[in-house]
């Protein structure tokens, strides 16, 4: 399998660097990345959810709880996790809240899902979609406590159980749970549509590495320890307990790439909010993403 996911990450990152060079060009810009983005967001990661589904096979609907119950509890133990580490780790202080969150919080829904897909086939993007359920909901309440250091800060808004995402992986656990299929144009359709979000999510990622200068994104040495636990050593832990405990093989893996992959995207859009440590979220967001194109196939021989 590391041989098969080694090339695949080089075809995805491939398209990272034509996002890149373009962006460097001139050829695409901040306004279209941002157009691109919300695209992704809001119709093509969706669509590829709900395609995953309309298929001649669906996924296991036996799965469901179990899927939930593993993500919640892996996203327990990795909160748990981030508000202890960053205190022993060679870093400022101050900004034990930003290791924090880069600790817990991954890219999911723009490489995370692309890459499940590239490893797994496309069916296996719907019990990724039920994997992240944590990772969306926590971000926006654990993750601006990480962020601000503020109490009052956090919240948790019922918007984000009606978000294009979340709507679609409603959708799709409904159409599995009730064993309902759709005709043929219909599926096409958010197929066509779904195929959209690899390139489009991976050339967004290129782009915006390109306005980050080089000198400034090296990164502290607290930086790739983190980098470290959140693409390596964190992953190969859930994977050892997922198998002690006798977890479903297909759920342990899947659940185990969500989990390295690189910081989320978030954290520098709170930081920039909060204004606090925006610099430190950057390294920490293009070293891992970087180093993600190594640690995946890494991780993936794990398997």
């Amino acid at each position: 399998m590391g041989v098969v996911v080694a090339t695949q990450m080089v075809v995805l990152f491939t398209i990272v660097i034509v996002g890149f060079l373009l962006r460097k060009k001139g050829t695409i810009n901040h306004e279209f990345s941002r157009q691109l983005s919300s695209f992704v967001i809001n119709i093509s990661c969706p669509c590829l959810i709900i395609s995953s589904v309309l298929t001649d096979n669906h996924p296991d609907a036996s799965l469901i709880l179990p899927l939930i119950a593993l993500s919640f509890a892996t996203y327990a133990f990795l909160i748990v996790i981030a508000f202890i580490l960053p205190r022993y780790m060679p870093i400022d202080h101050a900004n034990d809240g930003l290791f924090g969150f880069m600790i817990t919080f991954g890219n999911v829904g723009f490489i995370g899902y692309p890459v499940v897909a590239s490893i797994f086939g496309a069916n296996a993007v719907f019990y990724a979609s039920i994997l992240n359920f944590p990772n969306t909901l926590l971000v926006f309440a654990i993750g601006t406590l990480f962020v601000s250091g503020n109490y009052k800060h956090v919240r948790f808004d019922p918007k984000i159980l009606y978000s294009p995402g979340l709507i679609a992986s409603y959708v799709s656990i409904a159409i599995v749970a009730l064993d309902l299929s759709a005709p043929q144009p219909i599926a096409q359709i958010f197929n066509l549509l779904g195929s959209m979000t690899v390139p489009s999510a991976l050339l967004i990622i290129g782009s915006s590495m390109a306005q980050i200068p080089l000198k400034k994104m090296l990164g502290s040495r607290g930086v790739y320890i983190m980098a470290a636990l959140r693409l390596i050593i964190l992953p190969y832990v859930i994977l050892q307990t997922c198998r002690a405990l006798g977890v479903n093989e297909l759920i342990s893996n899947i659940n185990v790439i969500i989990i390295a992959m690189p910081v989320a995207s978030f954290g520098t859009l709170f930081c920039i909010k909060y204004g606090k440590g925006e610099d430190v979220m950057a390294q920490g967001t293009f070293i891992t993403t970087l180093l993600s194109v190594l640690t995946i196939p890494i991780v993936a021989m794990f398997l």
